[in-house]
């Protein structure tokens, strides 16, 4: 299980699993054995029987000792791309079902007739959840060209006021806070940077303070820039320009990622008839993607 909700994500998939009949180990990411250690102690101090849940303290390297036992029968993982490919090779070479949910880059989609107040709201608060770091938040902005100004300057607006709280995320007014680390910051950065380098432009936030990266607007972004291409784990809010719905459609399909799509638009019927052409496990009509315990949840591609 990740870092990034280290409480959330363990109990999602812990309380179906449980109820299910099984029995569960936990290999938590290694910079939150504090909160796995919680988590264990949790089910040891409400009754259950000792076993039941048990936190693994052990490194990545022990994980397919781990996996090849007979005892195991499945294994699960929210992580990156090379953890998944990792546990996949060690659950396939023991004919161990898996089920994995990698990385994401999800397209946010706002066509012409969209209502666009509602739009930038969405896409403030699911760009910059968790100071960006979250595989389900929207990564790349796809504008239809005839409101992408009004929607930058609407956005531009709000991110200014949210930079105004950021701080120690400890305290009630603070709305977004630093990364995990500064390599993490460094490397958004990097990315920043290099995209910058091929023609995009930066028109708010981008200059990051050790582990603090600030709110960050970039327009100008095209495929083939690591803000289109790649991840991006921090709060960036890339825009591109689509020239019609297709358009739209293709910029979004252009990515090795596949978890979600968000598309803003006031016509439902159409929304409905597009939701088909995109290559993504799950579409959300005007509102931002989400994982519900109601439905099975998964991408497609690389995640």
């Amino acid at each position: 299980m990740p870092w990034n909700f280290p409480f959330w994500q363990v109990f999602r998939f812990v309380a179906p699993t449980l109820m299910a009949g099984n029995t569960v180990l936990l290999k938590h990411a290694s910079n939150v054995q504090q909160c796995a250690r919680s988590i264990e102690d949790l089910f040891n101090e409400s009754g259950y029987p000792s076993g039941v849940f048990q936190n693994l303290v052990i490194g990545s390297g022990k994980v397919k000792y781990i996996i090849s036992n007979k005892i195991v029968k499945a294994v699960t993982l929210t992580g990156s791309e090379f953890a998944g490919c990792k546990v996949a090779e060690a659950a396939g070479a023991n004919i161990k079902k898996t089920v994995l949910e990698l990385g994401g880059s999800n397209s946010f989609i706002v066509l012409e007739d969209a209502d666009i107040k509602k739009a930038v709201e969405t896409g403030i608060k699911t760009r910059m959840q968790n100071a960006g770091q979250s595989c389900i938040a929207a990564k790349r902005f796809i504008l239809h060209k005839n409101i992408s100004n009004k929607f930058i300057e609407l956005f531009k607006l709000k991110l200014e006021d949210l930079s105004k709280m950021a701080g120690d995320p400890l305290q009630n007014d603070i709305l977004i806070g630093p990364l995990s680390s500064i390599e993490q910051a460094n490397m958004v950065k990097a990315q920043v940077e290099e995209s910058v380098k091929m023609g995009a432009k930066i028109l708010a936030g981008g200059y990051p303070d050790k582990a603090y990266y600030p709110p960050t607007l970039v327009t100008n972004v095209k495929p083939g820039m690591p803000l289109f291409d790649e991840e991006v784990f921090g709060p960036v809010a890339p825009m591109i320009i689509a020239e019609s719905v297709e358009d739209a459609i293709d910029l979004s399909n252009k990515s090795n990622f596949g978890l979600g799509v968000s598309l803003f638009t006031n016509n439902i019927q159409l929304a409905e008839q597009l939701i088909p052409e995109f290559e993504d496990g799950a579409v959300f009509i005007n509102a931002l993607v989400k994982s519900d315990p109601r439905l099975p949840f998964g991408g497609t591609k690389n995640s």
